[in-house]
């Protein structure tokens, strides 16, 4: 069993959740944020932790970012998009049990102290903005620090707010640009730690 209290938006969400882990889990309602929820959340926030696992979509990352806020020692899991994407509708409740696991299994903790360890010339030197495939390349490397996808400016902010160190960062590149150069037949570059 998870011993932290699993944050999610609905009750289609903890149902997904339960299928892929042991977990107690509480549903915001969306945005509606009642008083009584907002107690449980505290609750549990104080008594065993929380971990938010918000939809990957707008209005999940306004929850995510409310809750963060409100919690600032809460941890955070993401669901790539693509993995919480079926039959039309994107969210928790669309993920494979797998996917679910995944996250969790790379959790992080925002950090109200953020380093200034990246600059935004790391993301246009990684070709994260600016460049045709820039979308599915910050997509690939967020899943792979488990900070989930986000605009440029976003997942520049993540990367400095979730802790994510410079060997992390590297070793996400080399395993997008090995994947690619694989398909391609290309020597792969190496970004050093």
């Amino acid at each position: 069993m998870i011993k932290e209290v699993i944050v999610v938006e609905g009750k289609q969400d903890i149902a997904a959740v339960k299928r892929a882990v042991d977990a107690e889990c509480i549903a915001t309602d969306g945005f509606n944020l009642l008083p009584r929820t907002i107690s449980r959340i505290d609750d549990a926030y104080k008594r065993r932790g929380i971990i938010i696992l918000t939809d990957p979509d707008s209005a999940g990352e306004r929850i995510r970012k409310y809750l963060a806020q409100r919690f600032a020692e809460a941890k955070h899991a993401f669901v790539p998009r693509e993995q919480a994407y079926a039959n039309d509708d994107i969210g928790i409740e669309q993920a494979s049990p797998e996917a679910i696991r995944d996250a969790l299994s790379k959790v992080r903790l925002h950090e109200w102290q953020p380093s200034s360890e990246f600059s935004w010339q790391d993301i246009i030197i990684n070709r994260l903005t600016g460049v045709p495939d820039a979308t599915i390349r910050r997509a690939a490397v967020g899943e792979s620090l488990g900070i989930g996808y986000a605009n440029a400016k976003g997942f520049f902010y993540r990367l400095n707010h979730y802790g994510v160190t410079r060997a992390e960062f590297a070793g996400a590149l080399n395993k997008l640009d090995a994947a690619a150069n694989l398909s391609s037949g290309v020597e792969e570059p190496n970004y050093g730690d």
